[in-house]
């Protein structure tokens, strides 16, 4: 598959495929990348799909709304689009979030098929998650805020919320580094 990364865990039940830059300067077609999507999907049975879009290879908000459209008209109900690895330049902002939140909504509407969102990478603090979660309701409402449906993919989040957690708890902030490895960003 020229186009797809394909990752399987059977513990967790669930794939992920990544999208390559899905469009070149030499074709302006998306041809093929949904049959190589619904390839995966049949390789990965019942288990969770995750199509990542990688938006930062997408380069515009007309490409990202089109590359959701393209996983979505192949995935089923549950599985996931998802912004990026994590490992790119640009990963979930607010804007690239609300044009894929968007796409499900008008899918949805369109169909009735559910299709789930996990933004991953760039989301570091409980307060830039909040801002998150009110786009989802705002956009797709309470049915969204579960996660089955919406998930965040963002490790730094983690240390964040614990620090959070036991500042309420105790009174004052700890150091990132009492709660895991991931606080070289800090």
């Amino acid at each position: 598959m020229g186009g797809i990364f394909f990752a399987w865990s059977a513990a967790k039940k669930q794939a992920e495929c990544r999208l390559a830059k899905l469009k070149t300067e030499k074709s302006s077609s998306w041809d093929g990348t949904g049959g190589e999507i619904a390839t995966v999907l049949a390789a990965c049975g019942e288990a969770t799909l995750k199509v990542i879009l990688e938006v930062s290879e997408l380069e515009t908000f007309d490409n990202i709304r089109a590359a959701s459209f393209l996983a979505m008209r192949v995935l089923r109900p549950g599985d996931f689009i998802k912004t990026s690895t994590g490992k790119t330049t640009l990963n979930a902002t607010l804007g690239n979030n609300q044009v894929m939140l968007e796409a499900i909504r008008d899918f949805y509407l369109d169909n009735g098929t559910a299709i789930a969102m996990k933004p991953a990478g760039g989301i570091r603090t409980a307060k830039q998650a909040l801002q998150f979660l009110i786009a989802v309701k705002e956009t797709l409402g309470d049915a969204w805020l579960t996660n089955a449906r919406y998930r965040f993919g963002a490790s730094a989040l983690l240390n964040d919320l614990l620090r959070q957690i036991e500042k309420e708890r105790t009174g004052s902030y700890q150091a990132p580094y009492y709660f895991s490895e991931a606080a070289e960003s800090y």
